[in-house]
């Protein structure tokens, strides 16, 4: 399949994901990332060019950043400021723990198949 074909596949794709999504009142990003997940060489196999699709996903995650960057506001940041890194960190410390904690238990429970100290678990 040409880039082209590849490229019209893919904004086609994303184009019907998106209406779909909106018609069952769902965010625009989960039509993007089904239409991904559909076409790619692990479940219909239509987009098998995997050097296509590689610089494709180059332009998507550009694309992506440039979306967060327009939404991006520095005083709504620093307004938030307590509930972002506050709240943010404890919730990256909580998980880190509790995955952490059920790593060691696994590693316990299952002996020899799944060995690992709490260096790896963390």
């Amino acid at each position: 399949m040409s880039s082209l074909a590849l490229t019209l596949l893919y904004l086609l794709a994303a184009v019907l994901g998106v209406v779909t999504c909106r018609s069952l009142k769902l965010p625009p990003m989960l039509g993007y990332l089904a239409a991904g997940v559909l076409i790619g060489p692990h479940a219909l196999a239509l987009a098998q060019n995997s050097e296509g699709v590689r610089h494709l996903g180059e332009f998507g995650v550009v694309f992506l950043m440039f979306a967060i960057g327009l939404e991006f506001s520095l005083p709504k940041l620093r307004a938030m400021r307590k509930q972002v890194f506050g709240l943010g960190l404890m919730q990256v410390v909580l998980t880190m723990a509790v995955v952490s904690g059920l790593a060691l238990v696994l590693s316990r429970w299952a002996g020899g198949v799944w060995d690992m100290g709490w260096q790896t678990a963390l």
